[in-house]
């Protein structure tokens, strides 16, 4: 059993993949907190898919690919929060206007590129074991840098998130709060594309937090919860694809997929099965 364990460690890119896993499994977990308590899982997807046009782009040009795909990220957030800011659109029809027009022009970039098979699948679909020191620290940095803002921010973003009058009545700038936490969403969605890929971002995003929100009542425990599940299905799911040899992306996405089923059927308190068993 030690060995089963040990084994992959032997590998620096494996302490690389585990170590950045972790990170952006905590990372998403806290964040898509927010995502499932707003019903923003809409918004997670939308801004994995529209930095698609950032990246061909930073391509095109030989720019830094991460780069491209921020810019991108956050051109996205904030025209979300703008078109949404006065209420004539609502904010689903924001995300769906924006999502769609990016991800078109992304594909029509794409399309230009011969090279796309090789050069950008990894964006595509995550490519965890291939972490440089470089990108490790990048995610590292950011991860501390959003949580960090996350802990400063927590009760105006909980405010303005769950009770918009009261940050009314205080007086506090609701759209620039709101345009922070779109911002640090996109900052979270980058970050996390070479784990598991640009199709998977939204996952992570609402899997585990979806998950600690059966187990939990108060956003707190919720969002402690949601990291340690977040990044379990981290380290878990890359001894999967390690020793099952499958992409590590989608073995990250299918363990928290199973962690949320158990918690789906066994929690106490919203557990399917416990539910009928004791109403049975």
């Amino acid at each position: 059993m030690f060995d089963w364990l040990t084994t992959p460690l032997t590998y620096e890119f494996m302490q690389r993949a585990l170590v950045t896993g972790i990170l952006v499994g905590i990372l998403c977990s806290v964040i898509g907190c927010y995502v499932v308590l707003r019903s923003m899982a809409f918004l997670g997807d939308a801004l994995a898919h529209a930095i698609l046009p950032g990246i061909a782009i930073a391509y095109l040009l030989g720019g830094n690919l991460m780069l491209g795909a921020l810019v991108a990220a956050v051109v996205v957030a904030l025209g979300i929060g703008q078109i949404s800011k006065r209420g004539t659109i609502r904010e689903d029809s924001a995300i769906g206007i924006l999502f769609t027009a990016a991800l078109a022009l992304g594909v029509a970039l794409i399309s230009t590129i011969r090279t796309y098979a090789v050069d950008l699948s990894h964006i595509l679909f995550g490519n965890i074991l291939g972490i440089s020191n470089g990108d490790l620290l990048l995610t590292a940095g950011t991860t501390l840098a959003v949580l960090a803002a996350v802990a400063v921010l927590y009760k105006p973003f909980l405010v303005v998130s769950f009770d918009p009058v009261l940050a009314a009545t205080l007086r506090w700038p609701a759209e620039l709060i709101r345009h922070a936490l779109l911002l640090l969403l996109a900052l979270t969605v980058v970050v996390s594309i070479q784990t598991v890929g640009v199709g998977l971002v939204a996952a992570m995003l609402v899997t585990p937090p979806a998950t600690a929100y059966l187990l939990t009542k108060r956003l707190t425990a919720m969002m402690a919860v949601s990291a340690l599940i977040g990044a379990l299905s981290a380290v878990v799911g890359l001894y999967v694809s390690y020793y099952a040899n499958i992409v590590s992306g989608p073995a990250i996405v299918l363990t928290a997929t199973g962690f949320f089923l158990i918690a789906y059927l066994f929690s106490p308190r919203k557990g399917i099965l416990l539910k009928r068993l004791k109403s049975g």
